[in-house]
């Protein structure tokens, strides 16, 4: 558990050695090494600057899967939840709300998710932005990646 209550203001995870150190090193080397290329045009240098990119994408790759995980668990935990606690006349249409909508709402409490889902399937509330900062009652994730 975090020590500091988790708002829209403060949501946001970053990872500092991921975001912070490993990725702009990655994604550096792998402009530099294809500079090198042009600049010392010899096959190893063309080389190094594949096995860069390489390494930079499977870097990108590993982040989006994980996300991509990430979102299909919550995608059911919170069609899960939307079905026990919205209105009978509304749990018909929880597969309407998107990937975005559903990870976003995830941080709004059991009290205000009904009227929020009811929002976004009026086309109120649309983005992930709109839906966060319309929260009165912060339901805080410190476990998502």
């Amino acid at each position: 558990m975090a020590s500091t209550t988790q708002t829209y203001a403060n949501h946001r995870r970053y990872i500092p050695g991921y975001h912070f150190f490993a990725l702009p090193v990655v994604w550096v080397n792998a402009v530099v090494q294809l500079v090198q290329a042009f600049r010392f045009p010899r096959a190893a240098t063309f080389w190094n600057a594949v096995v860069w990119f390489a390494v930079a994408a499977a870097v990108w790759y590993a982040r989006t899967m994980v996300i991509a995980a990430q979102n299909q668990t919550i995608r059911l935990e919170e069609r899960e939840r939307l079905g026990r606690l919205m209105p009978p006349e509304l749990r018909g249409r929880i597969n309407e709300l998107s990937v975005k909508q559903l990870t976003a709402l995830r941080f709004a409490s059991d009290e205000e998710v009904s009227d929020l889902a009811r929002q976004c399937l009026d086309g109120t509330l649309a983005t992930r932005e709109h839906i966060k900062r319309e929260i009165k009652n912060w339901r805080p994730d410190y476990d998502r990646v």
